[in-house]
């Protein structure tokens, strides 16, 4: 197991917020008799890979295709924008990029699943082999780059591992894929083997029942926890949400209450990290409501400890805000009917088929937007900038301090004493109110989920290098990760049908997989006739009164200060085309985006792209590719990125940045791409008073600012394969509500 090791007395520093009552050496070796690594304060989020064996070079984007076969404008990393999957010589490349850039400065690995093709072939359809043997291939460049020894030769022996990696299940890392039946499974038990040398011995029980588990990534201070998003996922019809105690979905949230608790109780902290992420509109979800609803109450009870959550499956680069104020009564009191049961709330799925389209995407990210809009925002103060950050005038740097924390609330109490309920309408009231709307100085009326964008070359390839603080931590030296010999455990195979226990026979499995979701249908059909049932459930208990706010909410150890975003152009590097499909290239045409039709602002519902390349099908680009140097760049830091503005990632941070986003969207929507500048119709009369004729500026057609945060949030979502004119195409051209916001009118929600 990993170990943590303290020089120069470290492990005496003063406690953290919430410290527990167990001895600081725990687990800990003498730096002197054991090899390590110095903390460096960075990890590595990395999603979605979907290896192809079957890509082949040059070959058709088309659908019927899918990079396989015919000739066309596929490249040799991947046919960026197009739905094909990544051929092996991306992943090859993305792993000695990690192997010379980061491996020797990260701290652990967090990698989000979905490390299968997809069954998107006719003529190759997946089978569970390939898919077991795809993600058997990516542990084996994980241990290339990360094994102590550098080799996956033995693939039954468990290796020793420089720093921790922590997996999860993709909804394509199964078959059927999107269905993940409770468990013990014949998947749990099989990835179990596959992610032996990743899976902490004593998690490997609960492992096996449900695919959940964590890592100490940092022992006795810093867990990773790997959640079974399937449990949670609306496309997996083989599960009933969270409410029932009989489903898995309800058994991964109890586990995870008891989990989080036990990690309080031992004063750690906990990033949460899942395949598929919990996006929510008004309209809209990825997620059984039922089991939002019990994540966001996990989130608010447990804020005092939780870093963050990371997910991945959209292949967009954004984040989500989730707000407790969604949380319903029942919830909070620990009762619970399942989704059926409120029939009149339950939310569209914002998914086809379990995938996101260029058309969800967009709809989803302009559904943001609009909400997004309508947050709470500080009183504009006379000259300063009105950001929630300086509005509130924190000085906040580095540790938090206990102190500090405790005197401020003295402070703020005195305060209320002092000013009490006269200062209503003054600035000291409107100050008072907005903080009460957002939830208090920190924001803790809301949580934040960080979405990564993928390595498929959806767009482009992605990776994501988190930076966390490591304020008191900076002398630690992390030992090598080496899990014990797996004990083969098998799954119960009394009156099971022969396909649930072996991976051959692919039909027969497909059809008890069908049988068994009939059968449930059934059931619920059955259940929907009688009176819907409340379950109870166990409400966590919320932070202590004396608990500090966590590191999502005030700069800490463990707080998340930024990332970098990396990604790799593969139309300059796969050197096919000339043209950069960033810029306003004359292959680019209107009404048209990967290779998709764009009509009314709309983008044509359908879930394959051929991609910005789409024009070259039918013929070889070259006659032989002569790719440039494989390389991953930096697209934005968001430590020193001024279109964001991001101090560090807190909440607080993020609300503010949502804010921005949403109100810039409203201001620019009804603009026209050819829509000229504005002008006062007085000074044309005063123009035409003095017989002179107003000219007409050229050169600013675009009225929506190419730099402001809602055109930066839609071009990085997409990692840059969007041109400002398709941008302004689906994002900038639709009509604004009656309701516009007002400057005055600021602290509206």
């Amino acid at each position: 197991m990993l170990a943590l090791c303290a020089v120069s007395g470290a492990c005496r520093a003063a406690p953290q917020p919430g410290a527990g009552t167990h001895d600081p050496a725990f687990g800990v070796k003498s730096l002197e008799r054991q090899p390590g690594r110095p903390l460096q304060g960075r990890f590595l989020h990395i999603t979605d890979f979907h290896p192809d064996p079957f890509y082949k070079t040059y070959s058709s984007t088309e659908a019927d295709a899918a990079c396989h076969r015919k000739r066309g404008p596929a490249g040799v990393y991947g046919g960026e924008t197009s739905g094909c999957d990544s051929p092996i010589s991306l992943v090859n490349e993305t792993f000695k990029w990690i192997n010379e850039n980061l491996r020797d400065s990260i701290d652990f690995v967090v990698w989000t699943g979905d490390s299968a093709r997809h069954d998107n072939d006719e003529k190759i359809p997946r089978t569970q082999k390939q898919i077991i043997s795809q993600n058997e291939l990516l542990v084996s460049k994980f241990t290339e780059v990360f094994a102590t020894s550098g080799k996956a030769d033995d693939a039954d022996a468990t290796q020793q591992f420089t720093i921790p990696i922590v997996p999860t299940f993709g909804n394509n890392d199964i078959m059927p894929h999107n269905i993940f039946l409770g468990g013990p499974n014949k998947w749990t038990s099989k990835y179990l083997d596959i992610w032996k040398n990743f899976i902490p011995e004593a998690q490997r029980h609960q492992f096996q029942q449900g695919g959940w588990f964590y890592v100490e990534v940092i022992p006795g201070k810093l867990a990773v926890i790997s959640l079974n998003t399937m449990y949670f996922f609306d496309s997996n019809s083989g599960v009933d949400g969270c409410a029932d105690k009989h489903e898995p979905g309800y058994e991964h949230m109890e586990w995870l209450r008891i989990q989080l608790q036990g990690l309080r109780d031992r004063g750690m902290k906990a990033i949460l990290m899942g395949h598929v992420p919990p996006a929510r509109t008004s309209s809209k979800s990825s997620w059984d409501e039922t089991c939002w609803q019990k994540f966001a109450l996990v989130q608010r009870q447990f804020r005092d400890m939780l870093v963050g959550s990371l997910f991945g499956h959209m292949n967009i680069d954004h984040f989500m805000l989730h707000d407790f104020k969604d949380l319903k009564k029942d919830t909070k009191r620990g009762r619970m009917a399942n989704n059926q049961a409120q029939s009149s709330e339950i939310r569209e799925s914002m998914l086809e088929d379990g995938e996101v389209t260029v058309a969800s995407a967009a709809n989803y990210l302009l559904d943001l937007g609009n909400a997004w809009a309508k947050l709470p925002a500080p009183p504009k103060p006379k000259k300063t900038s009105s950001s929630i950050t300086e509005y509130i005038e924190t000085d906040e740097e580095g540790e938090f301090s206990i102190w500090q924390w405790v005197m401020r609330k003295i402070s703020i109490s005195k305060k209320h004493r002092k000013g009490g309920k006269g200062d209503k309408g003054g600035k000291g009231g409107n100050k008072k109110k907005f903080l009460d709307e957002i939830g208090g100085r920190y924001g803790e009326r809301f949580s934040v989920a960080h979405v990564s964008p993928s390595v498929v070359p959806n767009y482009f390839p992605t990776l994501r290098v988190f930076e966390y603080n490591i304020s008191s931590l900076e002398n630690t030296i992390l030992l090598p990760v080496h899990m014990p010999p797996l004990e083969r455990v098998e799954p119960p195979t009394a009156q099971l049908p022969i396909s649930f226990m072996d991976f051959d026979d692919d039909d027969d499995w497909v059809k008890d997989v069908k049988a068994i979701i009939a059968m449930k249908k059934k059931k619920k059909e059955n259940e929907a006739r009688k009176k819907p049932r409340k379950y109870k459930f166990k409400v966590p208990f919320p932070p202590s009164k004396s608990a500090p706010p966590g590191p999502a909410y005030s700069p800490q150890t463990f707080t998340l200060k930024g990332y970098v975003q990396y990604f790799a152009n593969l139309t300059h590097i796969n050197n096919d085309f000339v043209v950069h499909p960033q810029s306003l290239d004359e292959e680019h045409d209107r009404g048209n985006v990967f290779g998709l039709e764009i009509e009314n602002n709309e983008v044509e519902q359908k879930k394959w792209k051929e991609g910005k390349h789409k024009n070259h099908q039918g013929k070889k680009p070259k006659n032989k590719p002569h790719p440039k140097k494989f390389k991953f760049e930096v697209e934005y830091n968001t430590t020193y990125d001024k279109l964001f503005g991001l101090k560090d990632l807190t909440v607080r941070s993020y609300v503010d940045l949502a804010r921005r986003i949403g109100r810039d969207k409203k201001k620019k929507k009804a603009l026209s791409i050819d829509e000229e500048d504005e002008h006062d119709p007085e000074d044309e009369l005063d123009e035409k008073k003095k017989g002179k004729k107003k000219k007409k500026k050229h050169g600013k057609k675009h009225k929506h600012n190419k730099d402001g945060a809602w055109f930066t949030f839609i071009r990085r979502a997409f990692v840059g394969t969007m041109n400002p004119h398709e941008i302004e195409e689906v994002f900038c051209q639709h009509d604004v509500n009656e309701e516009e916001i007002r400057e005055d009118n600021v602290m509206e929600l």
